[in-house]
């Protein structure tokens, strides 16, 4: 598939074969899925806590009398029966954390590139580069390439600039190319990738994506 590139003006200045291995693989809903399930599970931190009956600040002394009271008999006010008695069956610190394999996460990857690419949602740019952090200018920028959707503006390196004039505004967002994950392309209408980027996902994909097709 051949995609123009433009640049930040908005105009084709070249054209760009994207790697059929990364940008054409088979789409695996299933294992996108997947991949997200786990990315969102690796994000929760795990400490919710509820306190039992031993853990609950009260006195000790017997509620009221064995006998004679007419009520059930009861020897402890911390009892989760009570109010402000401790928590049956609540929640303990736990660790969430799923595991899968590299070679998987990868493909998943690639699944949600295809994708993309498939849906014409990827937007090629030649350079992205500002003198000093200025809103508008990316405001302006965005709009020129994706108009009023959603953006994944991804970058080969830190870019201060760029980075800065993109933090406020909650439709784009920035990224390191090494960084990409699953739930920040499946989470923006549009890819925008500066060459810079591309050669950044074409080296750390493009790779395996030949180990696996010389598997199969």
């Amino acid at each position: 598939m051949e995609l123009p590139v433009m640049n930040m003006s908005g105009a084709e200045v070249d054209r760009y074969e994207l790697p059929a291995s990364i940008f054409a693989a088979k789409v695996n809903s299933g294992l996108m899925h997947q991949a997200l399930v786990r990315q969102l599970a690796n994000a929760r931190q795990g400490t919710h806590k509820t306190k039992g009956r031993s853990e609950v600040k009260y006195s000790t002394i017997k509620i009221y009398r064995q006998k004679g009271t007419g009520r059930a008999r009861h020897g402890s006010r911390r009892a989760p029966i009570f109010v402000g008695g401790g928590v049956a069956h609540g929640p303990k610190p736990r660790s969430y954390r799923k595991d899968m394999p590299r070679k998987m996460r990868r493909a998943a990857l690639r699944s949600a590139l295809s994708l993309k690419a498939g849906n014409g949602d990827i937007v090629l740019l030649d350079d992205i580069s500002m003198a000093a952090p200025k809103t508008r200018e990316i405001v302006a920028v965005m709009n020129r390439l994706v108009g009023s959707n959603t953006a994944l503006l991804l970058l080969a390196e830190r870019n201060e600039n760029v980075e800065k004039s993109a933090q406020n505004l909650p439709e784009v967002k920035t990224l390191r190319a090494g960084y990409l994950n699953i739930r920040d392309l499946l989470g923006y209408n549009k890819l925008v990738i500066p060459m810079t980027a591309m050669e950044v996902i074409t080296g750390f994909l493009g790779q395996d994506a030949a180990v696996v097709d010389e598997e199969e």
